[in-house]
């Protein structure tokens, strides 16, 4: 009995301490975060000012300015083949010639036929003169009442006669020059040259298909003849961004065949329309090639201005952040060593700069550590030589994918 009674003694007593304990816990204060948590270390970056653009990049391909292919207008054999790819061609130029003998032969034949149309005429001009000569010996007589008028009706039928057949004979004539005309153009077709209309006079063949000896069918494409001076860029451009784009606008091109180079264009077409299946218009730029190192077919990246922000207000990217759905930066106020967050609007981002529009900012914002930062939180800066004033930043650009 008595050992029971020490053991409740003993509860007792723990019960009593640990009933202390929790009132103690309980009714102290709960230090602030500024007494429990020591300043926050950060980096901070200059806020500069300078020039900063909106730049969106495309991707595309670079076409020819025109684009053609030679083909004969006749069956044949190929006789020769005057040019290889690569090769530079000026307008009306001999590019291929096909088997002409059969064709000779109807050039030759069409002459003799004329010829003999020819000399029908000088016979029938001489049966028309005697004839119109024996119509006016007949009125003549007649007139003296020395021949009937059944005479003078003869004579004037004989004439009418051979009146009709010279102008026959002349038809004739006329008909065997055309067949001889006719017979003699496709003797030339023969000869295929590569024609064509405006632009420079002189172009580049571009591919060839046929070798000497083939057996070709009418409009079997022989060689294409491209204008490379100056080339079509083609990109396709979102909805979103085809409010932007107006022609006479200025581009970059780019092109992984000449990588740090970059080569001038206009915007010269833009589709009315975006295709439905992809929301995207087709956009056209003209990119001059005097120096013809661009080649139709190279995939190409266009980079067009949208907006431009000059003496703008420049942050890093990394300095904005959001409190309570606002964006800010945190401000170093240097005489308390605190951040302060202030309210922004941004402008033009790019990639590792944004345009401040309001309000005015200077001196240092944080870059690194912003995340464990509420507004006043105090903050250790470590030595950092670009920590300094407010500078001069340079030109920025902000390649905007699509």
């Amino acid at each position: 009995m008595t050992r029971r009674i020490a053991f409740a003694f003993a509860a007792l007593l723990l019960v009593l301490a640990g009933w202390q304990i929790f009132q103690r816990a309980t009714h102290s204060p709960t230090p602030s975060p500024s007494r429990t948590r020591g300043a926050v270390a950060v980096e901070v970056t200059p806020v500069t000012t300078g020039d900063i653009r909106e730049i969106g990049v495309f991707s595309g391909t670079l076409l020819p300015e025109s684009q053609f292919t030679v083909a004969p207008k006749i069956a044949g054999k190929l006789e020769k083949i005057l040019v290889n790819i690569g090769d530079r061609v000026e307008r009306g130029q001999l590019i291929a010639l096909i088997d002409d003998a059969e064709f000779v032969q109807q050039v030759d034949q069409a002459k003799a036929e004329r010829d003999v149309a020819i000399a029908n005429v000088e016979e029938n001009r001489s049966a028309l003169n005697l004839a119109k000569r024996e119509f006016e010996r007949a009125e003549a007589l007649r007139a003296k009442k020395i021949v009937s008028v059944a005479e003078l009706d003869a004579a004037e039928a004989q004439f009418n006669a051979a009146l009709a057949k010279q102008k026959v004979a002349d038809a004739q004539v006329a008909q065997k020059e055309a067949a001889l005309k006719a017979a003699m153009v496709r003797m030339d077709y023969t000869r295929i040259r590569a024609l064509w209309h405006g632009g420079p006079d002189f172009r580049i063949v571009g591919e060839r298909f046929v070798d000497d000896g083939a057996m070709l069918a009418a409009n079997t494409p022989v060689a294409t003849i491209i204008q490379i001076d100056p080339l079509t860029a083609v990109i396709h451009v979102i909805e979103k961004d085809y409010p932007r784009i107006r022609t006479g606008q200025k581009a970059t091109i780019e092109t992984d065949a000449y990588p740090g180079r970059a080569f001038a264009g206009t915007i010269a077409r833009i589709a009315p329309l975006l295709k439905e299946a992809a929301r995207q218009a087709r956009v056209e730029l003209t990119v001059p090639n005097g120096e013809e190192i661009l080649k139709p077919g190279m995939f190409i990246r266009v980079g067009i201005e949208f907006s431009r922000g000059e003496g703008a207000t420049l942050v890093p990217v990394d300095a904005l952040t959001k409190r309570d759905s606002r964006e800010g930066v945190f401000l170093l106020n240097e005489e308390t060593g605190t951040a302060g967050f202030v309210p922004v609007t941004v402008g033009i981002v790019n990639g590792e700069r944004a345009e401040i529009i309001e309000p005015a900012l200077a001196g240092l914002v944080v870059t690194v550590g912003q995340h464990l930062l509420e507004d006043g939180t105090p903050v250790v800066v470590p030595e950092n030589p670009d920590a300094s004033s407010p500078q001069q930043a340079p030109p920025v650009e902000n390649p905007k994918g699509s």
